[in-house]
């Protein structure tokens, strides 16, 4: 089911891609892009919400980091 999925999404991804760079193909051609396409675009989209959580991650860190040194020399360090 998941490759009829794909051919399905390849060829419509395909079509507006082939449409959008104004080149004519036939339908094996624009599936193949397609389909190309979303395995490429898939790789490219799950490598930035990789980064984009490590990164989320490490801000979060920084600002905890500050959070508690605001905390400490607001209330600890004035005793």
């Amino acid at each position: 089911m998941e490759v009829v999925l794909l051919l399905v999404v390849g060829a419509a991804a395909g079509f507006l891609a082939t449409r959008m760079m104004k080149i004519q193909t036939d339908i094996p051609t624009t599936i193949a892009i397609g389909v190309g396409g979303a395995i490429v675009g898939g790789l490219v989209i799950r490598g930035l919400a990789e980064l984009a959580g490590w990164m989320a991650g490490f801000v979060g860190a920084v600002l905890g980091a500050l959070v508690l040194i605001w905390v400490w020399k607001t209330y600890i360090s004035r005793r």
